[in-house]
Protein backbone atom coordinates (compact mmCIF):
# COMPACT_ATOMS: atom_id res chain seq x y z
CA UNK A 1 0.00 0.00 0.00
CA UNK A 2 1.39 3.72 -0.46
CA UNK A 3 1.83 6.21 2.03
CA UNK A 4 -1.42 7.72 1.06
CA UNK A 5 -3.99 6.28 -0.55
CA UNK A 6 -7.91 7.43 -1.12
CA UNK A 7 -10.56 5.11 -0.77
CA UNK A 8 -13.33 6.21 -2.69
CA UNK A 9 -16.78 3.54 -3.25
CA UNK A 10 -14.07 0.40 -2.96
CA UNK A 11 -11.73 2.05 -5.26
CA UNK A 12 -8.48 2.88 -4.23
CA UNK A 13 -6.62 5.65 -5.35
CA UNK A 14 -2.68 5.86 -4.99
CA UNK A 15 -1.51 9.27 -4.23
CA UNK A 16 2.20 10.38 -4.96
CA UNK A 17 4.25 12.25 -2.65
CA UNK A 18 5.67 14.59 -5.54
CA UNK A 19 2.31 15.07 -7.34
CA UNK A 20 -1.05 17.33 -6.03
CA UNK A 21 -3.67 14.98 -5.89
CA UNK A 22 -7.24 16.84 -7.40
CA UNK A 23 -10.74 15.59 -6.32
CA UNK A 24 -13.92 16.62 -8.30
CA UNK A 25 -15.70 16.22 -11.41
CA UNK A 26 -12.55 16.40 -12.77
CA UNK A 27 -9.20 15.76 -11.72
CA UNK A 28 -7.57 12.26 -10.55
CA UNK A 29 -10.45 11.30 -8.94
CA UNK A 30 -13.55 12.13 -10.62
CA UNK A 31 -16.42 12.24 -8.38
CA UNK A 32 -19.41 12.08 -10.62
CA UNK A 33 -20.72 14.26 -13.60
CA UNK A 34 -22.36 16.76 -11.13
CA UNK A 35 -22.66 20.41 -12.11
CA UNK A 36 -23.23 21.13 -8.81
CA UNK A 37 -19.51 19.71 -7.83
CA UNK A 38 -16.73 21.96 -8.91
CA UNK A 39 -14.08 20.73 -11.45
CA UNK A 40 -11.22 20.95 -9.12
CA UNK A 41 -12.57 21.23 -5.41
CA UNK A 42 -10.31 19.15 -2.88
CA UNK A 43 -6.92 18.02 -3.41
CA UNK A 44 -4.63 16.09 -1.29
CA UNK A 45 -0.89 17.14 -0.84
CA UNK A 46 2.47 16.76 1.04
CA UNK A 47 3.84 19.90 1.90
CA UNK A 48 6.58 20.96 4.50
CA UNK A 49 6.51 17.55 5.62
CA UNK A 50 3.11 16.86 5.93
CA UNK A 51 -0.10 15.71 3.93
CA UNK A 52 -2.62 18.12 3.85
CA UNK A 53 -6.45 17.92 2.47
CA UNK A 54 -7.15 21.53 0.89
CA UNK A 55 -10.76 23.35 -0.67
CA UNK A 56 -9.79 24.71 -3.72
CA UNK A 57 -13.13 25.35 -4.74
CA UNK A 58 -14.97 28.37 -4.47
CA UNK A 59 -18.76 27.09 -2.71
CA UNK A 60 -18.68 24.14 -1.26
CA UNK A 61 -17.72 22.54 2.06
CA UNK A 62 -16.07 19.67 3.49
CA UNK A 63 -16.58 18.04 6.73
CA UNK A 64 -13.67 16.02 8.00
CA UNK A 65 -13.84 13.38 11.02
CA UNK A 66 -11.81 10.69 12.36
CA UNK A 67 -13.45 7.34 12.59
CA UNK A 68 -13.60 7.77 16.34
CA UNK A 69 -15.73 10.71 16.25
CA UNK A 70 -13.63 12.26 18.61
CA UNK A 71 -12.32 14.72 16.15
CA UNK A 72 -14.90 16.53 13.51
CA UNK A 73 -13.82 20.13 11.42
CA UNK A 74 -15.37 22.14 8.19
CA UNK A 75 -13.10 22.64 5.41
CA UNK A 76 -14.30 25.84 3.84
CA UNK A 77 -13.54 27.43 0.24
CA UNK A 78 -9.68 28.41 0.54
CA UNK A 79 -9.11 26.01 3.99
CA UNK A 80 -6.66 22.94 4.33
CA UNK A 81 -6.07 20.69 7.27
CA UNK A 82 -3.56 18.27 7.91
CA UNK A 83 -4.18 14.46 7.59
CA UNK A 84 -2.52 13.51 10.70
CA UNK A 85 -4.93 9.99 11.18
CA UNK A 86 -4.47 6.60 10.12
CA UNK A 87 -8.13 7.04 8.36
CA UNK A 88 -9.73 10.29 7.23
CA UNK A 89 -13.30 10.56 6.39
CA UNK A 90 -14.58 13.23 4.08
CA UNK A 91 -18.08 13.79 3.46
CA UNK A 92 -19.73 16.70 1.39
CA UNK A 93 -22.95 17.47 -0.56
CA UNK A 94 -23.40 19.05 -3.87
CA UNK A 95 -26.80 19.46 -4.92
CA UNK A 96 -28.66 16.91 -3.88
CA UNK A 97 -26.03 14.28 -3.61
CA UNK A 98 -23.93 13.27 -0.77
CA UNK A 99 -20.76 12.07 -1.27
CA UNK A 100 -18.06 10.08 0.94
CA UNK A 101 -14.48 8.60 0.86
CA UNK A 102 -11.64 8.16 2.92
CA UNK A 103 -7.68 9.28 2.70
CA UNK A 104 -5.61 6.69 4.25
CA UNK A 105 -2.01 7.41 5.83
CA UNK A 106 0.63 4.60 6.08
CA UNK A 107 2.80 6.71 9.00
CA UNK A 108 0.26 8.71 10.63
CA UNK A 109 1.58 11.66 12.99
CA UNK A 110 -1.00 11.10 15.17
CA UNK A 111 -2.33 7.81 16.91
CA UNK A 112 -5.70 7.58 18.63
CA UNK A 113 -7.92 5.37 19.61
CA UNK A 114 -11.07 4.79 21.75
CA UNK A 115 -12.42 2.02 23.17
CA UNK A 116 -16.76 1.28 22.43
CA UNK A 117 -18.30 -0.64 25.55
CA UNK A 118 -21.70 -1.10 24.44
CA UNK A 119 -23.57 -1.82 28.23
CA UNK A 120 -26.13 -0.74 30.54
CA UNK A 121 -27.60 0.63 28.13
CA UNK A 122 -25.08 3.58 27.27
CA UNK A 123 -22.28 3.22 24.36
CA UNK A 124 -19.42 5.44 24.46
CA UNK A 125 -18.54 7.32 21.45
CA UNK A 126 -15.72 9.07 22.11
CA UNK A 127 -16.10 11.00 25.19
CA UNK A 128 -19.69 11.33 24.35
CA UNK A 129 -22.01 8.94 26.03
CA UNK A 130 -25.22 8.00 24.04
CA UNK A 131 -28.49 5.97 25.30
CA UNK A 132 -29.93 3.34 23.14
CA UNK A 133 -32.99 6.42 22.51
CA UNK A 134 -30.67 8.77 21.14
CA UNK A 135 -28.69 6.69 19.29
CA UNK A 136 -32.29 5.52 17.93
CA UNK A 137 -32.95 9.30 17.19
CA UNK A 138 -29.89 10.22 15.05
CA UNK A 139 -30.73 6.82 12.99
CA UNK A 140 -34.51 7.83 12.76
CA UNK A 141 -32.80 11.15 11.33
CA UNK A 142 -30.27 9.92 9.02
CA UNK A 143 -32.01 6.34 7.79
CA UNK A 144 -31.68 7.52 4.20
CA UNK A 145 -28.66 8.28 3.73
CA UNK A 146 -27.61 5.22 5.59
CA UNK A 147 -30.13 2.58 3.81
CA UNK A 148 -28.96 4.62 0.56
CA UNK A 149 -25.22 5.85 -0.31
CA UNK A 150 -25.45 9.29 -2.70
CA UNK A 151 -28.16 10.18 -0.78
CA UNK A 152 -28.04 13.86 0.15
CA UNK A 153 -29.18 16.30 2.89
CA UNK A 154 -32.48 17.14 2.02
CA UNK A 155 -33.54 13.93 2.37
CA UNK A 156 -33.64 13.68 6.01
CA UNK A 157 -37.21 13.65 7.41
CA UNK A 158 -39.15 16.02 9.45
CA UNK A 159 -39.28 16.09 13.20
CA UNK A 160 -42.94 14.71 12.96
CA UNK A 161 -41.93 11.76 10.63
CA UNK A 162 -38.86 10.73 12.60
CA UNK A 163 -41.39 11.15 15.63
CA UNK A 164 -43.65 8.63 13.88
CA UNK A 165 -40.68 5.92 12.84
CA UNK A 166 -39.90 5.43 16.63
CA UNK A 167 -43.66 5.42 17.66
CA UNK A 168 -42.80 8.33 19.71
CA UNK A 169 -44.95 11.40 20.63
CA UNK A 170 -43.80 14.77 18.71
CA UNK A 171 -42.81 15.75 22.14
CA UNK A 172 -41.15 13.46 23.14
CA UNK A 173 -39.22 13.48 20.22
CA UNK A 174 -38.22 17.19 20.29
CA UNK A 175 -37.57 16.45 23.94
CA UNK A 176 -34.48 13.89 23.33
CA UNK A 177 -33.25 15.82 20.02
CA UNK A 178 -32.75 18.98 22.64
CA UNK A 179 -30.93 16.82 24.76
CA UNK A 180 -28.73 15.00 22.06
CA UNK A 181 -27.79 18.62 20.58
CA UNK A 182 -26.91 20.13 23.89
CA UNK A 183 -24.76 17.12 24.62
CA UNK A 184 -23.10 17.01 21.70
CA UNK A 185 -22.67 20.71 21.28
CA UNK A 186 -20.88 20.31 24.73
CA UNK A 187 -18.41 17.80 23.78
CA UNK A 188 -17.61 20.56 20.55
CA UNK A 189 -19.70 19.39 17.82
CA UNK A 190 -20.14 23.07 16.00
CA UNK A 191 -23.01 24.30 14.61
CA UNK A 192 -25.85 22.33 16.80
CA UNK A 193 -26.84 25.90 18.46
CA UNK A 194 -27.51 29.35 17.23
CA UNK A 195 -25.71 31.34 20.01
CA UNK A 196 -26.44 32.49 23.02
CA UNK A 197 -27.87 29.49 23.94
CA UNK A 198 -30.61 28.83 21.22
CA UNK A 199 -30.57 25.99 19.38
CA UNK A 200 -29.69 26.42 15.12
CA UNK A 201 -32.57 26.32 13.23
CA UNK A 202 -30.89 23.85 10.70
CA UNK A 203 -29.54 21.49 13.53
CA UNK A 204 -31.54 18.09 12.32
CA UNK A 205 -28.92 18.31 9.27
CA UNK A 206 -26.03 19.19 11.08
CA UNK A 207 -26.63 16.60 13.19
CA UNK A 208 -27.12 14.00 10.53
CA UNK A 209 -24.05 15.01 8.64
CA UNK A 210 -21.41 14.85 11.81
CA UNK A 211 -23.13 11.32 12.82
CA UNK A 212 -22.66 10.09 9.30
CA UNK A 213 -19.01 11.39 8.76
CA UNK A 214 -17.70 10.25 11.97
CA UNK A 215 -19.41 6.82 12.16
CA UNK A 216 -21.04 7.77 15.25
CA UNK A 217 -24.10 5.60 13.55
CA UNK A 218 -23.56 2.91 11.08
CA UNK A 219 -25.96 0.82 8.72
CA UNK A 220 -26.21 -1.27 11.47
CA UNK A 221 -27.40 0.73 13.40
CA UNK A 222 -30.50 0.45 11.70
CA UNK A 223 -31.48 -2.46 13.57
CA UNK A 224 -32.59 0.05 16.26
CA UNK A 225 -35.68 1.54 14.54
CA UNK A 226 -36.89 -2.76 13.82
CA UNK A 227 -39.50 -3.88 16.79
CA UNK A 228 -40.44 -2.09 20.03
CA UNK A 229 -39.48 2.01 19.97
CA UNK A 230 -36.48 1.97 22.63
CA UNK A 231 -37.63 3.55 26.33
CA UNK A 232 -36.30 6.22 28.00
Amino acid sequence: MPDVAIDFCGEWYPVAEDKVFRIGREGDLEVDDNPYLHRSFLTVARYDGMWWLSNVGSRLSATVADPSGGLQAWVAPGARIPLVFSRTNVVFTAGPTTYEFSVHVAAPAFRQEWTANDGGGQTTIGPVLLTDSQRALIVALAEPMLRRDGTGLSSIPSSAHAAARLGWPLTKFNRKLDNVCDKLDKAGVAGLRGGAGRLASNRRARLVEHAVSSHLVTPPDLALLDGAAPGD
